[in-house]
């Protein structure tokens, strides 16, 4: 994010326990953990934000691309919790930001950026992002810009 931009909201959090066995030989979470904890903050967002469990069978999000960017350690005691955003929906995928916030210090811990794919697994093939999903994205995203007309 540019100096120019303004810090993006987030509407959505989700407290994460870190367990023992997140903890490396350096006693902090070891790198491949922070994944996991960001699915935890993917797989609330959608559940809570759409309204509805996802039947990837049917119709659910797959990642297409991730990277994540590793800025502080996080230590077994720290209070950590994932915040969520969808940033951007296209036809078929949308991106999202999430950060990994360190309440226990302040500080941010992590930050990741996700493209997720509409995708059905019975059909084996991506779909276009229902207009439901939209619409209810769009009325918790207070901020989205969206031309989506919301009933």
């Amino acid at each position: 994010m540019s100096s120019s931009q303004k810090p993006l909201s987030y509407y959505h959090k989700t407290p994460i326990q870190i367990r023992f066995n997140d903890i490396d030989q350096l006693s902090h979470v070891t790198n491949s953990v922070y994944q996991q904890y960001f699915d935890l903050g993917r797989l609330n967002y959608f559940t809570e934000v759409l309204g509805e469990q996802m039947n990837w069978e049917v119709e659910g999000l797959v990642l297409a691309s991730i990277s994540i960017d590793y800025l502080i350690p996080i230590h077994l005691w720290d209070r950590i919790e994932v915040v969520t955003k969808v940033c951007e929906i296209g036809n078929k995928s949308l991106k999202m930001r999430q950060e990994i916030r360190n309440n226990s210090t302040g500080e941010v811990s992590a930050v990741s950026k996700a493209v997720m794919v509409c995708f059905s697994n019975s059909a084996g093939r991506s779909l276009p992002v229902p207009p439901r999903w939209r619409q209810r994205i769009a009325l918790f995203e207070k901020d989205l810009n969206l031309d989506v007309k919301i009933h």
